[in-house]
Order: structure tokens, then C-alpha cells, then sequence
């Protein structure tokens, strides 16, 4: 299996030495909706946007620890379930002055799995 970027092949077990991750099919995510996932000890929520594209971000908000998968999504902004913190889905950053989210590298490979890199 191979995630498709330059030097980031996979091995059996979905993951590579490069911090690539295989989270499972696209299709889990209904379209203009977000699931959290466990990666590597972080837990990361992974959005997929109407023009079907993905975004990722840490899932859990900086302010009291809400679900940011369980959020509410607009073409470019999670807004946090607890109390509407909102966040870039591209960067992470509040756009309500609380803490910012880390954002994640996201893909969908040529399976049409979900591929997170983390640092």
C-alpha cells in the first residue's frame, strides 16, 4: 500500500517510519461532518468538507476539553459543541481568542483511505 507522497510509502500495518497514519475509508465521514480518532496518543478529529476535502485538527478544545469532531462546520471554521469556541479547520487557530487547535496533514490515498501525517 502506498499513501501516494514522495518518501511516505506504507507498510502492512498502515503506518511508516514518517508518522503516516491510515485511519480507515473516506466514507466513514459523511460528507460536512467530523469523527475523532486515537493516532499515536492524540486524539485527532478528521472533517470532511462538502467540496470533499479533508481537514485535520486536534479534537479536543483548548478551552474545557469539547469534542471538536462532535462540532458544527462551515466551509473553513469548527465551532466547538460545549461553548462555540471556533477554529480554522486549515490551521487551527481560534477565531474567538481561546487557544488554537494543532492542525494535522490530511489526505485521502488512491484506496480512498483517510492518511493523517503527525509530526
Amino acid at each position: 500500500m502506498s499513501a501516494g507522497l514522495p518518501g511516505g510509502g506504507l507498510d502492512g500495518s498502515g503506518l511508516s517510519g514518517g508518522g503516516l497514519h491510515v485511519l480507515g475509508p473516506v466514507d466513514q465521514i459523511p460528507v460536512g461532518e467530523g469523527r475523532a480518532y486515537g493516532v499515536g496518543g492524540e486524539q485527532i478529529a478528521v472533517f470532511r468538507l462538502r467540496d470533499g476535502s479533508l481537514r485535520a485538527v486536534s479534537a479536543v478544545c483548548p478551552h474545557k476539553g469539547g469534542p471538536i469532531a462532535d462540532g458544527t462546520i462551515d466551509g473553513s471554521v469548527v465551532m466547538c459543541p460545549l461553548h462555540q469556541h471556533a477554529f480554522e479547520l486549515q490551521t487551527g487557530c481560534s477565531t474567538t481568542g481561546t487557544g488554537p487547535l494543532r492542525s494535522y496533514p490530511v489526505f485521502a490515498d488512491e484506496s480512498q483511505n483517510v492518511v493523517v501525517l503527525l509530526p
